[in-house]
């Protein structure tokens, strides 16, 4: 049986049906499975299957106690189109995944479809009513909502930074007009919303189960995996992935699988100005700087949560690294870590202006609109000299900036959303929030 254990150590295990429907661990840490009922994930294959049937196949190789939870249930359930990911091959080397065909446009849509169904069923099974606290940049709100909002037996609350993410990720949000919905503008940075987020998920002050939708959840993981096992079954040889990186959940389920028999070479990550990443997989070291506000929001992130998870791979802990961290601000890998990360994972930082001249060219060479966080992805994926295809992972799609784009591109059409919003703006303080979220919830 698989147990999910603490990044920092914690006794307490959790069965699969329990981690669906978790937060943090006690010891604020995250879950992974101790052990795990899969053979080599590379031999698993696609053979006839639909994508749904062929995600279920992956579940039940990393956990056999998902099958209960997944067999008669759709995985999709928001998807209009066939989930299957759309593949484009721009040159001999660089090939596009596109993931943005789901409700909300966006890769989050992948894990969180899955994510939700399941959760909703384990709730019903249990008879509770669960309370997902989310903290998003951009297109994690979105997809929670669409995940959750059906449910008879969900309620959520978002927070997203006031003014910091594009009208059309907003909208996404806030017009979702529903009695299980919160939306809160809150008045600072992702990483504020994430840090609160965490806080409320580790002292859960409300009173009732409390569930996290962030990639906190290790089946954000599994979902995001799955589409990796299945873009390997596609390629007779090694591939890189270049994957745009914000809070590293989707490089992390990249790593995850390659430690488990994909045939992944090389992982690039690539990043804004915010560009903690490039400088922790350089140095090893994580420290923070101040989060600046890009026209790429959803990498805007100065404290990756998903990070976590890599470490304690690394380092057979992430306690010390932690704790560490906590005290001074920073904190700092092993040599041999180190090593291990700079042989896997590489980055580049791309900024404001990198990112239009990058749509700009890419448009000119390919007539193809990237969003600017997959222009970045695509950068990496054709500027690197490898011989092995690399596959850059389309995480948006371009009809959710399109003020960005059409400044680039001209006659570009700005798709936007007119319906009605519901939201609160408040300040960043946790027990202002707290207090806004039990009056609506009464």
């Amino acid at each position: 049986m698989v147990n999910y254990q603490s990044t920092r150590g914690s006794t307490k295990n959790l069965s699969f049906e329990d981690t669906v429907i978790s937060g943090l661990a006690p010891d604020k840490g995250l879950y992974l499975p101790d052990s795990t009922t899969l053979n080599n994930l590379s031999l698993l294959t696609q053979e006839d299957l639909s994508y749904e049937d062929f995600v279920k196949t992956v579940f039940i190789a990393l956990d056999k106690n998902s099958a209960s939870l997944i067999d008669d249930i759709s995985l999709y359930p928001g998807f209009e189109v066939d989930p299957t990911p759309v593949l484009r091959e721009l040159s001999n080397s660089a090939v596009v995944m596109e993931l943005f065909n789901g409700p909300t446009k966006s890769f989050k849509d992948y894990a969180l479809q899955p994510l939700g169904a399941i959760a909703s069923k384990r709730l019903s099974e249990i008879g509770e009513r669960g309370l997902v606290i989310v903290a998003t940049s951009g297109d994690t709100g979105s997809a929670a909502i669409q995940a959750v909002k059906e449910s008879e037996n969900i309620d959520i609350v978002v927070l997203h930074p006031a003014n910091k993410i594009s009208e059309y990720q907003r909208k996404q949000m806030t017009s979702i007009i529903q009695d299980n919905v919160f939306n809160i503008a809150v008045e600072g940075s992702y990483d504020d919303c994430q840090r609160i987020a965490k806080e409320l998920l580790q002292e859960n002050p409300f009173n009732r189960r409390i569930i996290s939708l962030n990639s906190i959840n290790w089946l954000r993981v599994m979902g995001q995996l799955s589409y990796y096992v299945w873009l390997t079954t596609k390629f007779s040889s090694p591939i890189n992935v270049a994957i745009p990186s914000g809070n590293f959940g989707n490089a992390y389920s990249a790593w995850f699988g390659r430690q488990h028999g994909l045939s992944i070479k090389n992982i690039l990550c690539s990043t804004n100005v915010n560009d903690v990443l490039r400088r922790f997989i350089e140095s090893g070291t994580l420290k923070p700087k101040e989060t600046y506000p890009s026209i790429a929001p959803s990498m805007d992130i100065q404290i990756p949560s998903s990070l976590e998870r890599l470490i304690f791979d690394l380092s057979g802990s992430a306690e010390y690294f932690y704790n560490t961290f906590s005290t001074t601000g920073e904190a700092t890998l092993e040599e041999d870590a180190l090593n291990t990360l700079k042989m896997i994972f590489s980055s580049e930082t791309f900024n404001d202006e990198d990112i239009k001249h990058k749509i700009g060219e890419l448009y000119k060479e390919f007539d193809y609109i990237f969003d600017p966080h997959t222009a970045t992805s695509v950068a990496m994926a054709l500027n690197n000299e490898d011989n092995i295809p690399t596959v850059a992972v389309a995480t948006a799609s371009p009809e959710k900036f399109g003020t960005v784009i059409n400044a680039v591109i001209d006659g570009y059409s700005i798709v936007s959303l007119d319906e009605k919003e519901e939201l609160i703006q408040l300040a960043v303080d946790k027990d202002v929030i707290t207090t806004e979220i039990k009056n609506f919830f009464k």
